[in-house]
C-alpha cells in the first residue's frame, strides 16, 4: 500500500518542502508555547491554580459567617 502512495508522491514535483514546512511549523509552534509558559507571572499560575477550590472556599466561608 505504502509503494502506490510512495510513486504517487514521487511524481508531484515540489512535494518535498511540505515534510520540511511541517517539522518547522511543529517545532516553532512548541518554542513559542514554552516561551510563553516559561515567561508566564507565577501569581497568575497561583491565582489560576485556585480556581477549582473557589467554589468550596466560598461555601465554607458562607458556612462560618453564619450563626
Amino acid at each position: 500500500m505504502l509503494k502506490f502512495i510512495k510513486h504517487n508522491m514521487e511524481t508531484i514535483s515540489g512535494i518535498e518542502i511540505y515534510p520540511i514546512i511541517s517539522l518547522l511549523i511543529f517545532f516553532l509552534f512548541f518554542l513559542v508555547l514554552y516561551a510563553w509558559t516559561y515567561t508566564y507571572k507565577k501569581e497568575k499560575i497561583a491565582e489560576l491554580s485556585h480556581i477549582p477550590f473557589e467554589s468550596e472556599n466560598e461555601i465554607d466561608n458562607l458556612k462560618n459567617d453564619t450563626p
